[in-house]
């Protein structure tokens, strides 16, 4: 089987390793066979407009793979804004699309629903109120399933080997902690952007903290965040000297006692790992203005408060955002957790609680797996 399984961004690339090894025997072709994810990689609106040609030349690179190599299927991996143009014209030429990731129309844009639904013939979801959303449109050429969150079975598996897959990093056996104190993860985000808007303010947080005692470490998510995140820590000169990792973000946050984390999937994992954590986020003014007028469906944005907040329970991880992600905020609750205890297993509780709510009825991209065959089979 042909298979064109395309992943912007580096959470859906861990995801398309993951169904490469559940679709044994099929040919595979990528955006990462021509790109690198980091240039895929950007966020907002004036980011994307300022290398509107370079996406564009994109679009027109994978059309011509599409019409010219003939997949048997066409899977996608979440990064709608360009995923689901080109699954939506493998669709229209009648090759099969599949989606993965739900596009968060449960938060905003809920028009977008049929949309969706005319573009792929299966939606696969990794939060159970999803599907429900697309109940209008099923039939005979779309069906959305609940496959349950693919992170569940990462961890799962990390568990039971002890460590996470491919991390060695000094952090990652018994000597972590600090023989004298306590852990502190730091993940200011993966996008140049976002380190810039976040970082700072998180160091100064660390700063107010004031303890002697407490490691700080910081994983980098690739290179490009890795040598921003350095650039940062040296002009700032601060007295204590945060730890600066490639990669390892889940080990630590297994490991840490508790972790300021910029939204994203990395809050998910921080859940995942029962880490008490203290979810942040600041955009443009611009961005923040536009953002509140159209994301209605929801009143948190981190995606284990989300779950929470569907299920009718209480959400598990504090949210500062914008004028809230202050120095003086982050450091109280942080201090909060870092002393006491009791405290912090109560924020493990209420994580646990809700991270239950993940699992479906297996590994959920062998389920993805199976679904894409069926339809393939079905065509």
């Amino acid at each position: 089987m042909k298979v064109l399984l395309l992943a912007g961004e580096e959470s859906g690339v861990l995801y398309a390793e993951r169904l490469r090894r559940a679709l044994p025997d099929c040919e595979f072709r990528t955006y990462q066979d021509r790109y690198k994810t980091s240039d895929l990689a950007v966020m907002g609106f004036w980011a994307v407009i300022k290398r509107l040609f370079f996406f564009l030349g994109v679009q027109r690179t994978m059309k011509r793979i599409i019409r010219e190599w003939q997949p048997d299927v066409v899977v996608t991996i979440d990064y709608p804004g360009l995923n689901l143009k080109l699954a939506a014209y493998a669709k229209a030429r009648g090759i099969p699309a599949v989606h993965i990731v739900c596009p968060q129309v449960w938060a905003w844009h809920q028009g977008r629903i049929p949309k969706v639904a005319a573009a792929v013939n299966r939606l696969l979801c990794f939060f159970p109120f999803e599907p429900a959303l697309f109940k209008d449109y099923e039939g005979k050429d779309f069906h959305a399933v609940f496959i349950g969150h693919p992170m569940v079975d990462v961890f799962e598996e990390e568990k039971e080997v002890g460590v996470a897959a491919g991390c060695r990093h000094e952090f990652a056996g018994a000597e972590a902690r600090h023989p004298e104190g306590a852990c502190l993860a730091i993940l200011p985000g993966s996008r140049v952007g976002e380190i810039q808007r976040h970082l700072p303010r998180l160091l100064d947080a660390v700063r107010l903290l004031n303890r002697q005692d407490l490691r700080v470490v910081i994983p980098a998510a690739n290179d490009r965040a890795e040598a921003e995140i350095r650039s940062t820590i040296t002009v700032r000169n601060d007295p204590f000297a945060p730890e600066v990792v490639k990669g390892g973000a889940r080990d630590l946050l297994r490991r840490a006692d508790c972790a300021a984390v910029a939204s994203g999937t990395a809050t998910l994992e921080a859940a995942l790992a029962r880490c008490p954590t203290v979810l942040v986020y600041a955009v443009s003014a611009l961005l923040a203005w536009f953002a509140r007028r159209v994301i209605t469906g929801v009143k948190h944005i981190g995606l284990a408060n989300v779950i929470a907040e569907k299920s009718g329970v209480e959400p598990p991880m504090p949210e500062l955002l914008q004028e809230a992600f202050t120095p003086e905020a982050v450091a109280a609750q942080l201090s909060a957790w870092l002393n006491d205890a009791e405290a912090r297993a109560r924020a493990s509780r209420a994580l646990d609680a809700v991270m239950a709510r993940l699992h479906s009825d297996g590994d959920a991209l062998g389920l993805a797996a199976r679904e894409i065959q069926e339809v393939v089979h079905a065509h």
